[in-house]
């Protein structure tokens, strides 16, 4: 049986970039993966697209038991790391938001480059791994078919998000059996289910602000026919609990409303919020939508305006991981290193991307997460 110095299982963004940082080197690899292709959520990123980096990235765009784990490896390989080797890759790109970067003709330049910057590294597809263990300082891993060993292993897996592209605990579940703790899983930058709004609003955008414990963001929410979906509430499902939404961000609605009320005494209430709203919004929000605004006392109208800018969610659940971007918990960082994404529990054990108990806001957070952890580990394993 040939020994690998590093086994990889997971050929997705992390799983690859570690592969590079080995191929550079010169140390034998082999990974494994259970798909039949290599980086298929990469392919689908960013609408396929693929938000590939955003320089905005600190601990602080980072979610977790402990997002601080993050520091040493995005100064490791930063997100201008990353810009650098797509320009010198000569993949186009775009800025479509302050530091938010898209390539221009599609996720399939970033899926090709990765694979192209291994050389002839081996990689077994369709191969589902079954359980791995240590035997004195070499790694035995079995697969259905076959076994394979190796002197050291990073587990790149990935989160259980996305079923249908293939995935599975594997990850998490040799973790476990190397005596690492499992933050509970859960999908994460996904729609969320709730019985709030009526189903007519299906459709409807809107710019919103929405504070949930001590977070605040302002981004677009969309109505959908089986609750809110859009940027701003795929960020809010990475956190839990109660939130508020503002659909009148940065503008007093009770004065307004006041004010209209001296000014424009004779026009209804519908029509004056349908300048601010979306008319089907606004009429959601009243239940005398044709009444003169000049007919509401002061507290009716403080009272729409609180409903407005103050409106409470507490009833709600996520769309599940068929359709989450992510997976939210994964192997606790509290037993890993963060210079070298070593197990602490066991030498020569190591941990890239998702699998990880780490989750990145919207916006090319994520993909950066995997290509920093994968330097990394590829660095040091």
């Amino acid at each position: 049986m040939k020994t690998y110095d590093t086994i990889i299982i997971g050929a997705g963004a992390a799983g690859l970039k570690a592969a590079h940082e080995l191929y550079l080197r010169k140390k034998s690899v082999l990974i494994l993966d259970m798909g039949d292709t290599h980086a298929r959520k990469v392919a689908i990123s960013g609408g396929g697209n693929c938000n590939f980096t955003n320089t905005s990235a600190t601990y602080k765009t980072y979610f977790g038991n402990n997002p601080k784990f993050t520091i040493s490896a995005l100064k490791q390989f930063s997100p201008i790391d990353t810009l650098n080797w797509v320009k010198e890759k000569g993949i186009k790109f775009i800025e479509k938001e302050p530091g938010r970067y898209f390539c221009t003709d599609g996720a399939k330049y970033i899926v090709d480059t990765l694979k192209n910057d291994i050389k002839n590294i081996e990689i077994k597809y369709n191969t589902k791994v079954e359980s791995v263990y240590k035997n004195e300082n070499l790694f035995i891993v079995n697969t259905e078919k076959i076994q394979f060993q190796c002197y050291s292993i990073i587990i790149a897996t990935g989160g259980v998000s996305y079923p249908v592209l293939g995935v599975s605990n594997i990850g998490h579940l040799i973790a476990k059996k190397f005596g690492h703790k499992i933050v509970p899983l859960r999908p994460a930058l996904c729609a969320l289910k709730t019985k709030y709004f009526d189903a007519n609003l299906s459709g409807i955008s809107c710019m919103v602000q929405i504070k949930n414990k001590d977070r605040i963001i302002c981004d677009n929410l969309l109505f959908t026919h089986f609750g809110i979906g859009g940027p701003a509430i795929y960020r809010t499902s990475l956190s839990t609990g109660k939130f508020t939404i503002n659909f009148m961000p940065n503008k007093n609605v009770f004065d307004i409303l006041k004010t209209a009320k001296q000014t424009n005494g004779k026009k209804d209430i519908s029509t004056i919020l349908g300048e601010y709203l979306p008319n089907k919004l606004a009429l959601f929000f009243l239940t005398n939508p044709h009444k003169n605004i000049a007919d509401f006392k002061d507290s009716e109208l403080k009272e729409i305006s609180d409903k407005i800018y103050n409106f409470a969610i507490e009833d709600y659940e996520t769309i599940g991981m068929n359709a989450a971007e992510i997976t939210f918990g994964g192997v606790d960082t509290k037993d890993i290193s963060s210079k070298t994404m070593e197990s602490l529990l066991c030498p020569g054990l190591f941990f890239a991307g998702e699998v990880m108990d780490i989750s990145g806001d919207l916006g090319g957070f994520n993909l950066q997460w995997a290509f920093s952890s994968g330097v990394v580990a590829g660095r040091n394993a």
